[in-house]
Formats: structure tokens, sequence, C-alpha cells
């Protein structure tokens, strides 16, 4: 993939801009909007806890406005694909497989290169920043999404990164968790160079769930792929890089070739309990662009209620992509994937196949174990359990699952460090649950009870519906178009009376053959 300077009319600008889309949250009912002046010190706690996304008009001193929480929910996720949550993983799949085009326009046509500060003006303080966790390191920038260059392949790389105030041209970052950006920088850092780098702050959607993919591709491309339309791009203005046009703000620097020398954090991580102190690299500051009337974005990542923080809701996604792949190979008719967000995004993961062979369940548990790390306890039913659904899930493991026969353990994997159930260990156990139904026939014992009687009328009378066949009391009703169902039961005791009725296997009422 490559990018070139556009002669082309230039694309809706608006289209795929931040303050656009939480417009329409707001009408959806999915924002809560704070008019009220609030101090930044009240910023977290006012979204720690809420399902829905919040915009804050007037934030701290400058009156900023701010908004939080705008991927901490699967809804928006979803709108912003234009589908609804049940079909978000199959349309981020389908646009996946769909190259777009990347065009790069002039400075003078990015919004996002509005208002230029470089030079001595810059000040990272200057941006409504605010303390998240009582004990974090210091306020974090969170909802800033990187891009780099690699210089091997001159491909730009996209992920999601914490950025800890360190000063008005400085912060921490943090690099210590298997990446590209991290594989990058330390090869630039081991010959002595610096790498450069720029943050966009307000982004829509489609580009939070790109950065947290992991596919070998240009990942500007990947960015245009979800988004499903064409990519605008602009060069930074102190480097390189090109990122997307229409963000709220981009932050350029570069990452200093010191390695990992200072120390980062502590933070609130996303599954809910604090990271220490690290040794990470320091980034440096040389340009803030913005849109004139920027939006500054915040996000979610950890607290009381981790289900309903960006972070959690982005990792799910992401992983369930990862899974679907491999269970396309692994079993021959998967359904669906869903990844609780309460397990951090990644822990406890849900998966529904239409078993057609005995043992396909227990492929499917060996897969999910297999191609994602951060698995730990994965969880199989049939087509008839919603996997987005607690309580059905609840009762397939209530009444599907034997322990000593259906549970599937085993250890040594390569596990997720945060987690504190390791007790500092490297590697751990994990967990299946087969909670699917012997394949094959049902039996009367495995049938879920429906309550909707319904369909066409084919029997004048009961006689000569059970003369067809047998039929359950339901399907006579049907049969014979009934919306009562009483005068059945007579009908019933008069063929009983004569002797010419009878009950077959599971109760189905047949004629006597005598």
């Amino acid at each position: 993939m490559s990018t070139s300077l556009t002669n082309d009319p230039v694309p809706d600008l608006d289209e795929f801009r931040l303050r656009r889309f939480v417009d329409q949250m707001i009408e959806e009912g999915e924002v809560d909007v704070v008019e009220e002046p609030i101090d930044l010190a009240d910023i977290a706690a006012r979204m720690d806890g809420n399902e829905n996304a919040v915009l804050f008009r007037q934030a701290g001193p400058e009156k900023a406005e701010i908004i939080g929480g705008m991927t901490g929910g699967r809804r928006r996720m979803a709108r912003a694909f234009g589908v609804e949550p049940a079909d978000l993983l199959a349309e981020v799949n389908q646009r996946l497989g769909v190259s777009q085009e990347v065009i790069e326009l002039e400075s003078s046509d990015a919004p996002v290169h509005d208002v230029i500060v470089t030079g001595d003006e810059v000040d990272l303080t200057a941006l409504p920043v605010h303390l998240q966790h009582e004990l974090d390191g210091a306020p974090y920038i969170s909802a800033s999404l990187d891009y780099v260059i690699n210089p091997e392949t001159g491909w730009t790389n996209t992920g999601v990164r914490r950025l800890m105030l360190r000063g008005k041209t400085e912060t921490g970052i943090d690099l210590v968790a298997p990446s590209d950006l991290k594989a990058i920088y330390e090869k630039c850092a081991s010959k002595g160079d610096q790498l450069p780098i720029a943050f966009t702050v307000g982004a829509h959607p489609c580009d939070h769930i790109a950065a947290v993919m992991r596919l070998p591709v240009d990942e500007l491309d990947l960015v245009a792929r979800l988004r499903g339309t064409t990519l605008p791009v602009v060069k930074c203005v102190t480097n390189d890089i090109r990122v997307p046009a229409d963000a709220e703000y981009i932050i350029e620097g570069y990452l200093d070739e010191r390695g990992h020398a200072e120390p980062e954090g502590p933070y609130g991580e996303f599954l809910g309990y604090y990271g220490v102190v690290k040794r990470n690299p320091v980034f440096h500051c040389t340009a803030i662009t913005r849109r004139r009337d920027a939006l500054f974005q915040t996000s979610t990542i950890s607290g009381e209620h981790i289900g309903w923080t960006d972070t959690t809701q982005l990792n799910a996604i992401r992983a369930e992509v990862t899974i679907w792949r491999a269970l396309q190979t692994a079993v021959r008719e998967p359904v669906g994937v869903n990844i609780t967000t309460s397990s951090g995004g990644s822990f406890n993961v849900r998966v529904s196949l239409r078993q057609r062979m005995p043992g396909e369940a227990r492929n499917a548990i060996a897969t999910v174990m297999g191609s994602l790390a951060n698995s730990k306890h994965v969880f199989v039913v049939d087509p008839d359990i919603d996997i987005f659904d607690d309580a059905q899930m609840d009762w397939a493991l209530a009444t599907r699952f034997q322990a000593d026969r259906d549970l599937v353990v085993e250890s040594g994997f390569r596990t997720l460090p945060l987690d504190p159930s390791l007790d500092g260990k490297r590697i751990g156990s994990k967990a299946g649950f087969d909670l699917t139904l012997p394949p094959g026939e049902r039996v009367l014992a495995h049938t879920v009870p429906k309550s909707s009687i319904s369909g066409d009328k084919t029997h004048d009378d009961v006689a000569s519906a059970l003369a067809e066949g047998a039929k359950s009391f339901g399907a006579l009703m049907v049969a014979v178009g009934s919306r009562d169902g009483r005068e059945i039961v007579c009908a019933l005791d008069e063929l009983r009376m004569e002797g010419r009725l009878s009950r077959v296997e599971d109760g189905l009422y047949a004629l006597s053959e005598g």
C-alpha cells in the first residue's frame, strides 16, 4: 500500500469525525451530557461505573470539552459500524477482507492542522488531561492512538498507548507488553536512534478498533478497511509520519534513544488492579496540532466496573476476531464468539458452535487455548444458547455440564502477567467447559420447552390429525386450528372412552391399532 498527494475532490472530512459520532450517540441516548463546570479531579469518578459515555462541556479552568468512554459499550462500537451489537464481529471480519484507498491531503486541507503549535509553545499540560485513579503516577493521556513507521518495511504501525505526563514536553509511555511498537522501538534504541512517533487524540471508534488489531499489513490500510472507505491522511509537521487528517488532535514527537530508562506508573490496569512502576521509554513532544473546535478524548481503563471500560470492550472485539479466525479452521461450523468484558475482555471466552461430530467442542476448547494467550476459561455451547446472555450461560453450565466428564484443565501456558492469581509466575493453567448436549437427535430430556404455539390448520378434527401420525398436544392444537385447547381435551377423552387412544414415546398421542 502507498499514499500519494491527491488532486481528487477532498472527501467529507467530518464523516468519521469523533464529534459527529458523539452527536449521533447523544441523540440515541448513549451519551450523558454534563453541562455544568466540573474540575478535572472529578472527571474519572463521573465516568466510573457508567454504561454510557460522558460528554463534559466545561471541564477544568479552561472550560474544555472532553468526551470519555465512547468505546466503552458494545452498542456504541456497533453503531460506529452501522450494525447491531450481535453483528459487530461479522461486520469487522467482513471489512478486514476489503482493502480501501489511502489518500494524502495537503496540510492546508487537513482539519487537524487548523491550529499548529511547535517549538517553545508546545505544552502538554495545557491539554485537559486528568488523573484517572488515585494512586496513578500522574495524569495520563489515555485515548492516544500511536502511529510509527517501521524503518525495515516502510509500513505504518498503529496501536493504543497511554502517556503519563512528565512535564510540558515529556511523557512516559508503556512499552512493556509484547507489541510491534516495542519491537520497532527496541531495534532503533539498540542502534542509538530516536523513533519518530505521532498520536491521535480524538478518533472515531473504527480507528480505535483498527489500532488494537494485530494483522501483518500496513496499518493505515487497516484503518481504511475498518472505516470501509477511503482514508484521508496528512503528513505531520515535524516528522514524516502520515496520520488521519480528520482527527481532533495530533501529538507529534519522538521516543528517545535511551531505552527503558525512566520510571512510569503505577497505573490502574484493565483487569481492575494496579500495575506497578516500570522502566519505560520517554516521549518528547515536538508539535501539537488540532481542529479549531477540537474535542478532547479520554478513555476509561480501570475502576470498579471494568466491563464498561473502553479497554475491555476493545480487548474483547480484538480477541473475538483472533479466535473466530482460528475456529474457522478447527471446527466445521462455529456460530459465534463472545468474550466477557468483565473478565478484562480476554479471560472468559464463550463459543457457540453447531457440533456435527462428537469431540468438536473439545477441538474448539483447544483452539481457543492455543490461539489467544490471554484466554483462561473457555465455555462452549450449542447454538440454542445466547452467548451474550449471562442467564442462559449460567443455565447451560448448571444443566449441561458434569465436572468429571466435561471439564478440561491444562497447565504450562504463557499467560498475562497482570493476572494477580498467578502470584508472579509467568505460566499458568487454563480450563475448558464443554456445555454442549450430545450431538445427534435430541431426546425429550434434552429438549428445551417453548411457549409459542402457532402454525397452519391442516385437519378438521383430532381423529383425522392422529390418523396421519402421533402428535403432541400442542401439535394437535395447530393441526385443528385451536386457539384454546380445552376442546382438544374433550376430543381425546372421547377417543379414550372408545378405546381408540394410546400414548407412545415421549407422551405423544396416537390412535390405537386395535
